[in-house]
Order: C-alpha cells, then sequence, then structure tokens
C-alpha cells in the first residue's frame, strides 16, 4: 500500500487535506477511489482506524481517500455552521470530481463511511455527481430530526456526542498544532449545539439533509449496513422498501461500529462482500452479488439481561423484504390487571404518575446493551402475556396504539417491548418514544406539531417501536411497559403530571411482526443461511499503522454510576479517558458528563459536561478545556459554553457562549 498526503482545490480557493491509500500498481493500473469523508481528524484520532480499513480494500484493488471537512482536522477554510451543511455536500462533489480525475484513479468512485461518513454518503448520492457510481453506508440514517442524535424520535436528546464534537472542532490542525490566526479562529466558531438546541421542530433545517419522505430522489444503488444495537437501524428498512435504486441490506447484531470488530458479536468479515459490491458498481463485475436476496439479517434469539455480553445468541438469514412478506402481524390488548392477551379485555382505564428519572436502565439511546429491566418497569406501567406455548419470532417495526390522556399537560409517550424470562429476568428487545403532539411523519393527516386535545387523544397515537429481531423462548412472557419518562436518554418533560391510559376493545394495544414458525420447503431465499469469513486483521507488515502509534484507554461511556440523595436528587454520571502515542508526540483526551433531575422538579432537570485534551509536543504543552451546563426552567432551557486554550501554561484564547431557547412543543 502506498500512503500519500494530497491537497485537494475547491473552488473557492480552500484546500482540503486528503490521505490517499493507494494500491502498489495504481500508478501504472488505475483503480477505482472510494471516499470516506469526515470532521474526525484523519492525522491523529483515526490514524490507526484507518491504516487497517484502507489496508484490506487496497489489497483488493481500490485506492481509499480520507478527506477532512472544511475547517476539521489539516483542511483550510472555515468551519460549516453544523453537519451536513450545503457547504459540506458542494465541497464533496468536488472532491469526487478530483478523484475521479486523477491518473491512479478509473474515473469510477463510491462514497463510504459509518455514522457521519454514512450519513453524507446518503446525502451527497442525492446530488447525482457524475463519477459517484455507488455507496455504502454504514450505521446511518435518512431521518435527521427522529433518528439522528439530537432528537432521537423527535424528542431533546444530549449526550457524548454533544460534548465532544464542539470540544473537537476547536482543535489545531496535527501533526503540528500551531497557534497561527487560522488556529486560532477554531476557538471562535460558533459551537453547533446552539444551532441544535434552536431547531427544536422537525423542518426546513432538519429537511434540508434527510432523504425521507421523498425516497424517490436516491437513484445510486446503496448498500445499507445496521446492527441491532445501534440507534439508527431503522433506516435501512425504510430505505430498502422506498428507494428506487438498488440497494442491499446487512443488519447484524451490533452497537455502533464496524461489523468486523463489532462488540457484541458475532463480528464478521463484512469487507469481503463489501469488495463485491464495489466490484459489481465500480468495475462491471458480473459477480451474482444482486442476483441474491436483498437482506441478510440476524436473527436474535433470547439472551439475558447483561451489559458486557460478548456475543450474541442466534443465526444468519437471507429474505427478500424486511420485514419479511410472511410476517403476521398480530394483537395483544392490555388489560386493568396487567395482562396482554390476544383477547379484548373489558373497557378500563389505569392511571400512570410521571416519574422524570424514570427510565435509566433502557440505557442512553435505543440500541446498546442494557440491564435488566425491572427498574424501569417499576416506575410503568407493564402488561404481560401468559408463558407463551411455543417460540415467537419477531421481525420487523413492532407498533403500539396508545390510547391515552395527559390532562393537558406536555407529556411524552414511552413503550418499551421486553422478554420476561421464567426467573424473572427482563431483557429489553426495543422501544420508542413520542411527543404528545401530532407529528406529520407518524400523523400523516396533520400538517404539521400542534398539541393533541383531550378529545383527539381519545383516538389511539400511533407509536412504532425500532425495528427489531427476536425469538421469544416458549415458556417465556412478553412485556409491554409505557411510561411517560425515559431520563437520562430523552430531557424530561417540565412539570410534574399524571396521566392515563385506556384499555379494552378500543384500548391500548401492541401490534407485533411475527415469523410463522412452519419455515417453507428448504431452498426458499429467505432460509438459505449465508457464510461469511473470519475477521480479517493486517498481517505485520506494510500495512501496519505507522511506528510509533499506539492507543490506549476508552473515551466513549461504557460504565454509568447512579447516586440518588436524601434530597431525593438522581444523578447519572460518566467520566472516559483515552490517549494516543504518535511519532511526533502524545495525546490524552479525558470527558466527563452528569445528568441530574429530581422527581417534584423536573423543570430544572440539568447537564454538565467537560472535555480536555493534552497535546504533548517536543518542548510543548497544549491545553484545550470545554464546559458545558445545560439547565431550564418551566419555559425554557438554558445553555453555556466555555472554551480555553493553554500553550505551556499561558491561556493563549477563551471564548463563552450563553443562550437561551424557548422549549418545545413536546
Amino acid at each position: 500500500m502506498i500512503v500519500r498526503e494530497a491537497g485537494i482545490p475547491l473552488p473557492d480557493g480552500t484546500e482540503l487535506a486528503a490521505t490517499l491509500y493507494l494500491p502498489d500498481e495504481a500508478d501504472t493500473a488505475p483503480v477505482p477511489a472510494l471516499l470516506e469523508y469526515l470532521p474526525y481528524r484523519k492525522d491523529d484520532a483515526m490514524l490507526a482506524r484507518d491504516h487497517d480499513l484502507y489496508a484490506y480494500l487496497a489489497r483488493s484493488g481500490y485506492a481509499g481517500a480520507r478527506v477532512d471537512i472544511r475547517g476539521t482536522g489539516r483542511s483550510g477554510g472555515t468551519l460549516p455552521e453544523g453537519e451536513y451543511t450545503e457547504t459540506e455536500q458542494r465541497d464533496a462533489e468536488a472532491v469526487i470530481a478530483w478523484l475521479a480525475g486523477q491518473p491512479w484513479c478509473t474515473g469510477a468512485v463510491g462514497m463510504w463511511g459509518i455514522s457521519w461518513g454514512g450519513f453524507n454518503a446518503i446525502q451527497v448520492a442525492l446530488r447525482c455527481p457524475p463519477a459517484l457510481k455507488a455507496i455504502l453506508a454504514v450505521d446511518a440514517s435518512d431521518d435527521l430530526f427522529h433518528d439522528d442524535v439530537h432528537y432521537i424520535d423527535g424528542l431533546p436528546h444530549l449526550d457524548e456526542y454533544a460534548l465532544m464534537i464542539d470540544h473537537l472542532n476547536m482543535l489545531p490542525p496535527a501533526p503540528d498544532f500551531p497557534l497561527d490566526d487560522a488556529a486560532l479562529a477554531r476557538m471562535d466558531t460558533e459551537p453547533w449545539l446552539i444551532n441544535f438546541l434552536a431547531q427544536a421542530q422537525d423542518g426546513p433545517y432538519w429537511r434540508r439533509a434527510s432523504l425521507r419522505p421523498e425516497y424517490g430522489r436516491l437513484t445510486v444503488p446503496a448498500y445499507l449496513i445496521g446492527g441491532w444495537y445501534d440507534g439508527y437501524r431503522d433506516s435501512v428498512p425504510r430505505m430498502l422498501a422506498h428507494v428506487p435504486a438498488p440497494v442491499k441490506v446487512l443488519i447484524g447484531p451490533w452497537n455502533h461500529t464496524y461489523p468486523h470488530n463489532a462488540v457484541p458479536g458475532p463480528a464478521i468479515e463484512w469487507r469481503a462482500d463489501a469488495v463485491r459490491w464495489w466490484d459489481h458498481w465500480l468495475k462491471g463485475a458480473d459477480n451474482g452479488i444482486m442476483s441474491e436476496p436483498p437482506v441478510t439479517v440476524y436473527v436474535r434469539h433470547w439472551h439475558p439481561p447483561d451489559v458486557e455480553l460478548a456475543e450474541i445468541p442466534g443465526r444468519w438469514r437471507r429474505e427478500n423484504a424486511l420485514p419479511p412478506e410472511r410476517a403476521e402481524l398480530r394483537t395483544w390488548f392490555c388489560g386493568l390487571d396487567g395482562s396482554l392477551s390476544r383477547e379484548a379485555p373489558e373497557a378500563s382505564v389505569r392511571s400512570l404518575r410521571y416519574v422524570p428519572s424514570a427510565g435509566i436502565a433502557a440505557g442512553h439511546w435505543w440500541g446498546e446493551l442494557t440491564a435488566d429491566q425491572r427498574d424501569a418497569d417499576a416506575w410503568s406501567l407493564t402488561f404481560d402475556s401468559a408463558p407463551l406455548e411455543a417460540d415467537t419470532e419477531i421481525l420487523g417495526f413492532p407498533r403500539v396504539e396508545l390510547c391515552g390522556s395527559t390532562g393537558g399537560a406536555p407529556l411524552r409517550w414511552f413503550a418499551r417491548l421486553s422478554d420476561v424470562a421464567p426467573d424473572g429476568r427482563v431483557t429489553l428487545v426495543t422501544g420508542a418514544g413520542r411527543a404528545g403532539v401530532a407529528d406529520p411523519l407518524r400523523d400523516p393527516a396533520v400538517s404539521g406539531p400542534e398539541p393533541v386535545s383531550e378529545r383527539a387523544a381519545e383516538r389511539a397515537l400511533p407509536l412504532e417501536l425500532h425495528v427489531t429481531s427476536w425469538v421469544f423462548p416458549r415458556g417465556h412472557r412478553i412485556r409491554l411497559s409505557v411510561s411517560n419518562a425515559m431520563w437520562p436518554m430523552i430531557w424530561p418533560s417540565p412539570a410534574p403530571a399524571t396521566s392515563e391510559l385506556r384499555l379494552g376493545p378500543a384500548g391500548t394495544r401492541l401490534v407485533l411482526p411475527v415469523i410463522p414458525a412452519a419455515e417453507p420447503a428448504g431452498g426458499e431465499p429467505g432460509f438459505r443461511e449465508p457464510e461469511f469469513p473470519e475477521p480479517e486483521f493486517p498481517e505485520p507488515g506494510p500495512e501496519e499503522p505507522p511506528d510509533g502509534v499506539r492507543h490506549w484507554g476508552e473515551i466513549l461511556p461504557l460504565r454509568w454510576t447512579v447516586h440518588r440523595d436524601e434530597t431525593g436528587t438522581v444523578a447519572v454520571s460518566w467520566r472516559g479517558t483515552s490517549g494516543s502515542e504518535f511519532p511526533w508526540g502524545r495525546v490524552v483526551d479525558e470527558e466527563y458528563l452528569r445528568y441530574e433531575v429530581h422527581d417534584d422538579r423536573p423543570a430544572q432537570a440539568s447537564a454538565h459536561g467537560e472535555a480536555r485534551t493534552e497535546v504533548h509536543l517536543d518542548g510543548r504543552l497544549l491545553v484545550t478545556s470545554s464546559t458545558l451546563d445545560l439547565d431550564g426552567d418551566e419555559t425554557s432551557l438554558h445553555y453555556r459554553y466555555r472554551r480555553e486554550l493553554r500553550s505551556d501554561g499561558l491561556v493563549i484564547r477563551e471564548r463563552t457562549w450563553e443562550r437561551r431557547f424557548p422549549r418545545g412543543p413536546w
């Protein structure tokens, strides 16, 4: 593999920094190029990951291009005002044209990536650059407002990403970390969280970079990869069902990670299939990939609630659709006695007290491994089926038809689907939430957000749970849990309140996409189990990261501490540290995040975050730090953010922002 640094000129004179990973023979035998386009600093934190990823592609006859978005990493220009902007996408078109015109490139370009790289691959494909022949998006979404990390289910969410990205955006370029005017100007760029908090409703700001609901705009072939423990998985079946372009789908038992180094596993060497995809669309190979069933899915079997589970039990299967056409929608009704039955009970009503601190056991987004749900269930209305007489598989989007009222209070509704084992352990299968206002995407007859009146609330509010796969074993029970809080995943509603849930023939019910137990005769596409090679890691040699590169620690939140004090305040906190060694120096990152809420004063809920980066260079110590505080009252949220840059102990620059935002219609 040949590794080269390049500067890509843009029409306005800005130059973007790129690292090119080329096969040895690329200069004499041109190859297609694959673009990954990120703000995540290719020259320090992402360096080792990129070498691993692109060494595989180079051996397979592809050139990889890792490009820093303008104003980030080593790229020039001013940072855009947020994620997925028009500027970012126009720049991507220029980058694709530049790659296609290089002498080592055949003129065919693919775009790919995980998370941000998957998001902008989808978005740039909508612009149809002539050289872009196909995309591959891992753990990305088609809907920024409902699925992205700022408003999960259209409800306000704050997590480590909000702390990390505004801290990362102010760092000078590696490896020199200059303190010239251009580098210091990054300290002055407005934090992105300000924009996100100011856009508390779905609308043009979010739709500008969302494919949903106008799926006909995507005409570039798309390979979509998701994970059952990833919060962005819903876009995969939606795009499969509605996009007119050729679509291939892979969903496995993973969190927000590439499948070859996934935890939980089983991990698979997905890059072999990705190369087949690129060979077909970028090299014109007739390798049969598009004649196979378009869906490869991992069917999850029961496992106990365990946040440290290394591997999810189950099996792989190919399907022609997701959910499969043979799926049967079966309805379970909620009863006054807490039952969940196929037979409708008599009409009744149950009261539900809003407990703002409820929901910790459900995790920090609708994915990841979670603890036993009994703690969250203690503050919810729960409805259990009788012990199942046979294994029951579901695959698709479960749905809850909520019939309830909130007395006019701005409460949200949350539903969790769980598996109750005979010994009482409760494993979360999936869940979702929604606001008590009409939603144009959930409620198509409504043109915009409006309060749900008590009369309107007499009809069911549809709540589609996040797509899932699960096999409930014989003897286990199906549980539906309903609450008005999901903290700290979702920022709490401001006022104490009590809601009512109506039950009975026209009341609240659960609808599951059940896969019939009797399998068709062998040989049908739905039951051919795919085989994957074992995950491949580069052998010692030129594919390894450069000498002197080493990483340690874990910055992402893996272990949370929960504390309840004598005043009734509940706090959840986490701290992470990681570091990297490079030939030019050492980088150490630290982050801290703490949420607090009092059940009697939910309007005063708060979050406090701290981030710090130490850059140890030859004869220099550069320290950047940032502090985030978010709290509120009954009508607004109050935001405060501070940045500081020190060089050898001296304060070089500091900036502070304060804003007040009206609460959204939720």
